[in-house]
Protein backbone atom coordinates (compact mmCIF):
# COMPACT_ATOMS: atom_id res chain seq x y z
CA UNK A 1 0.00 0.00 0.00
CA UNK A 2 1.25 3.41 -0.94
CA UNK A 3 0.99 6.09 1.76
CA UNK A 4 -0.52 9.34 0.45
CA UNK A 5 1.27 12.56 1.37
CA UNK A 6 -1.52 13.30 3.85
CA UNK A 7 -3.50 10.93 6.07
CA UNK A 8 -6.51 9.39 4.37
CA UNK A 9 -9.41 8.45 6.67
CA UNK A 10 -12.55 6.51 5.81
CA UNK A 11 -15.46 7.65 7.99
CA UNK A 12 -17.08 4.23 8.19
CA UNK A 13 -17.17 1.04 10.23
CA UNK A 14 -18.16 -1.02 7.16
CA UNK A 15 -15.69 -3.81 6.31
CA UNK A 16 -17.12 -3.80 2.78
CA UNK A 17 -16.29 -0.12 2.22
CA UNK A 18 -12.79 -0.74 3.59
CA UNK A 19 -12.34 -3.59 1.13
CA UNK A 20 -13.49 -1.41 -1.77
CA UNK A 21 -11.21 1.48 -0.76
CA UNK A 22 -8.30 -0.97 -0.53
CA UNK A 23 -8.57 -1.46 -4.31
CA UNK A 24 -6.92 1.95 -4.81
CA UNK A 25 -3.70 0.73 -3.22
CA UNK A 26 -3.49 3.68 -0.79
CA UNK A 27 -2.84 3.38 2.93
CA UNK A 28 -5.77 4.65 4.97
CA UNK A 29 -7.26 4.61 8.44
CA UNK A 30 -10.90 4.23 9.35
CA UNK A 31 -13.12 5.39 12.18
CA UNK A 32 -16.84 5.14 12.70
CA UNK A 33 -18.55 8.55 12.80
CA UNK A 34 -21.21 9.10 15.44
CA UNK A 35 -24.04 10.93 13.68
CA UNK A 36 -27.84 10.87 13.56
CA UNK A 37 -28.77 9.23 10.25
CA UNK A 38 -32.48 10.08 10.41
CA UNK A 39 -34.06 11.65 7.34
CA UNK A 40 -35.42 15.18 7.65
CA UNK A 41 -38.97 16.15 6.73
CA UNK A 42 -39.26 16.88 3.01
CA UNK A 43 -35.71 15.71 2.27
CA UNK A 44 -35.28 13.87 -1.04
CA UNK A 45 -33.26 10.61 -1.12
CA UNK A 46 -30.45 12.42 -2.97
CA UNK A 47 -30.39 15.25 -0.44
CA UNK A 48 -30.34 12.69 2.38
CA UNK A 49 -27.30 10.73 1.15
CA UNK A 50 -25.37 13.91 0.30
CA UNK A 51 -26.06 15.41 3.73
CA UNK A 52 -25.15 12.22 5.60
CA UNK A 53 -21.95 11.63 3.59
CA UNK A 54 -20.83 15.16 4.47
CA UNK A 55 -21.88 14.80 8.11
CA UNK A 56 -19.86 11.59 8.43
CA UNK A 57 -16.74 13.29 7.06
CA UNK A 58 -17.28 16.40 9.19
CA UNK A 59 -17.71 14.29 12.34
CA UNK A 60 -14.06 13.17 12.13
CA UNK A 61 -12.50 16.51 11.16
CA UNK A 62 -11.59 17.65 14.69
CA UNK A 63 -9.82 14.36 15.44
CA UNK A 64 -7.97 14.37 12.08
CA UNK A 65 -7.25 18.04 11.27
CA UNK A 66 -4.63 17.28 8.57
CA UNK A 67 -6.48 14.44 6.87
CA UNK A 68 -8.51 13.87 3.76
CA UNK A 69 -11.69 12.30 5.11
CA UNK A 70 -14.08 10.16 3.05
CA UNK A 71 -17.74 10.07 4.00
CA UNK A 72 -20.27 7.89 2.20
CA UNK A 73 -23.92 7.01 2.66
CA UNK A 74 -26.33 4.86 0.68
CA UNK A 75 -30.06 4.31 0.37
CA UNK A 76 -32.24 2.06 -1.76
CA UNK A 77 -35.26 3.69 -3.40
CA UNK A 78 -38.46 2.16 -4.83
CA UNK A 79 -41.16 4.46 -6.21
CA UNK A 80 -39.47 7.45 -4.59
CA UNK A 81 -39.54 5.85 -1.12
CA UNK A 82 -36.32 5.16 0.78
CA UNK A 83 -35.71 1.60 1.94
CA UNK A 84 -33.26 1.85 4.80
CA UNK A 85 -31.44 -0.89 6.68
CA UNK A 86 -34.07 -3.47 7.66
CA UNK A 87 -32.74 -4.19 11.16
CA UNK A 88 -34.49 -7.54 11.50
CA UNK A 89 -35.76 -10.61 9.63
CA UNK A 90 -39.36 -9.43 9.19
CA UNK A 91 -38.34 -6.10 7.66
CA UNK A 92 -35.77 -7.77 5.40
CA UNK A 93 -38.46 -10.17 4.14
CA UNK A 94 -40.84 -7.27 3.48
CA UNK A 95 -38.18 -5.28 1.60
CA UNK A 96 -37.19 -8.22 -0.59
CA UNK A 97 -40.82 -9.07 -1.35
CA UNK A 98 -41.33 -5.47 -2.42
CA UNK A 99 -38.19 -5.53 -4.60
CA UNK A 100 -39.12 -8.83 -6.26
CA UNK A 101 -39.44 -8.38 -10.03
CA UNK A 102 -38.83 -4.63 -9.69
CA UNK A 103 -36.13 -2.08 -10.45
CA UNK A 104 -34.52 -0.60 -7.35
CA UNK A 105 -32.38 2.53 -7.46
CA UNK A 106 -29.40 2.77 -5.13
CA UNK A 107 -28.10 6.25 -4.38
CA UNK A 108 -24.68 6.64 -2.84
CA UNK A 109 -23.61 10.01 -1.52
CA UNK A 110 -19.87 10.65 -1.41
CA UNK A 111 -17.94 13.45 0.27
CA UNK A 112 -14.21 14.06 0.42
CA UNK A 113 -13.29 16.61 3.07
CA UNK A 114 -9.93 18.34 3.23
CA UNK A 115 -9.99 18.87 6.99
CA UNK A 116 -7.12 21.36 6.84
CA UNK A 117 -8.84 23.76 4.44
CA UNK A 118 -12.48 22.83 5.11
CA UNK A 119 -13.03 22.16 1.39
CA UNK A 120 -15.71 19.60 0.55
CA UNK A 121 -16.16 17.74 -2.73
CA UNK A 122 -19.50 15.95 -2.93
CA UNK A 123 -21.54 13.95 -5.40
CA UNK A 124 -24.21 11.29 -5.69
CA UNK A 125 -23.78 8.09 -7.70
CA UNK A 126 -26.91 6.33 -9.01
CA UNK A 127 -27.02 2.58 -9.65
CA UNK A 128 -30.02 0.54 -10.82
CA UNK A 129 -30.67 -3.05 -9.83
CA UNK A 130 -33.27 -5.21 -11.59
CA UNK A 131 -34.43 -7.91 -9.20
CA UNK A 132 -35.50 -11.36 -10.31
CA UNK A 133 -39.00 -12.46 -9.38
CA UNK A 134 -38.37 -14.09 -6.00
CA UNK A 135 -40.34 -16.86 -4.32
CA UNK A 136 -40.87 -16.70 -0.56
CA UNK A 137 -38.68 -19.77 0.01
CA UNK A 138 -35.82 -18.11 -1.94
CA UNK A 139 -36.18 -14.96 0.15
CA UNK A 140 -36.16 -16.97 3.40
CA UNK A 141 -33.06 -18.98 2.41
CA UNK A 142 -31.26 -15.82 1.39
CA UNK A 143 -32.07 -14.00 4.64
CA UNK A 144 -31.04 -16.99 6.75
CA UNK A 145 -27.71 -17.32 4.94
CA UNK A 146 -26.75 -13.63 4.56
CA UNK A 147 -28.58 -11.95 7.45
CA UNK A 148 -28.55 -8.61 5.57
CA UNK A 149 -30.07 -6.66 8.46
CA UNK A 150 -27.56 -3.79 8.29
CA UNK A 151 -27.69 -3.36 4.50
CA UNK A 152 -29.80 -0.83 2.61
CA UNK A 153 -32.44 -2.76 0.67
CA UNK A 154 -31.71 -6.05 2.52
CA UNK A 155 -29.01 -7.44 0.29
CA UNK A 156 -25.24 -7.75 0.04
CA UNK A 157 -24.13 -7.55 -3.57
CA UNK A 158 -20.62 -8.53 -2.48
CA UNK A 159 -22.05 -11.86 -1.27
CA UNK A 160 -25.04 -13.97 -2.26
CA UNK A 161 -27.10 -10.89 -3.08
CA UNK A 162 -25.92 -11.14 -6.67
CA UNK A 163 -28.21 -14.18 -7.17
CA UNK A 164 -31.23 -11.95 -6.53
CA UNK A 165 -30.55 -9.81 -9.61
CA UNK A 166 -31.22 -10.25 -13.29
CA UNK A 167 -29.45 -7.06 -14.44
CA UNK A 168 -27.38 -4.14 -13.16
CA UNK A 169 -27.11 -0.63 -14.60
CA UNK A 170 -24.57 1.98 -13.60
CA UNK A 171 -21.13 3.35 -14.31
CA UNK A 172 -19.42 2.14 -11.12
CA UNK A 173 -20.23 -1.27 -9.59
CA UNK A 174 -18.38 -0.22 -6.43
CA UNK A 175 -21.21 2.23 -5.76
CA UNK A 176 -23.49 -0.74 -5.13
CA UNK A 177 -21.24 -1.68 -2.20
CA UNK A 178 -21.40 1.87 -0.88
CA UNK A 179 -18.21 3.56 -2.10
CA UNK A 180 -18.11 4.89 -5.70
CA UNK A 181 -14.43 4.67 -6.58
CA UNK A 182 -14.61 6.41 -9.96
CA UNK A 183 -15.95 9.57 -8.33
CA UNK A 184 -13.58 9.21 -5.36
CA UNK A 185 -10.60 8.88 -7.70
CA UNK A 186 -11.56 12.21 -9.31
CA UNK A 187 -11.92 13.86 -5.89
CA UNK A 188 -8.54 12.54 -4.71
CA UNK A 189 -6.84 13.70 -7.91
CA UNK A 190 -8.26 17.20 -7.33
CA UNK A 191 -6.56 17.14 -3.91
CA UNK A 192 -3.22 16.18 -5.48
CA UNK A 193 -3.24 12.57 -4.33
CA UNK A 194 -1.05 10.49 -6.65
CA UNK A 195 -2.75 7.18 -7.33
CA UNK A 196 -0.64 4.10 -8.07
CA UNK A 197 -1.91 3.62 -11.63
Amino acid sequence: MKAPSRPLILASSSPFRREVLGKLGLAFGHHSPDIDESARAGESPTELVLRLARAKADALAAAHPDALIIGSDQVAVIDGEVLGKPGDHANARAQLRRASGRRVTFLTGLCLLDAASGRHQSGCERFQVHFRTLRDDQIERYIEQEQPFNCAGSFKSEGLGIVLFKALEGRDPNALIGLPLIMLTDFLAAEGVALPA
